[in-house]
């Protein structure tokens, strides 16, 4: 398990395959990570990936799901 106390505002959060997938807004909870609008594709709705997703945190958050996999899973949100 990783300790999600190391995630910061604006961390990239990338996939498994080297992506940007967005930024981190903030922890929403203590099993999502809500990201910001401006790192969305259509740059209007934040979107939500569950920390059960992280493969490691260092400067950055990787994932340990795919690009593609992560974008058609991940929740959206309209706040």
């Amino acid at each position: 398990m990783v300790d999600t106390t190391q995630i910061k505002e604006h961390m990239d959060v990338i996939s498994a395959d080297k992506k940007v997938v967005g930024k981190v807004d903030h922890l929403d909870g203590p099993d999502k990570i809500k990201l910001t609008k401006a790192s969305s594709p259509d740059g209007q709705h934040h979107h939500f990936i569950p920390t059960e997703w992280i493969d490691h945190i260092d400067e950055h958050v990787h994932l340990n799901k795919s690009g593609d996999d992560v974008t058609s899973h991940w929740q959206h949100g309209k706040s």
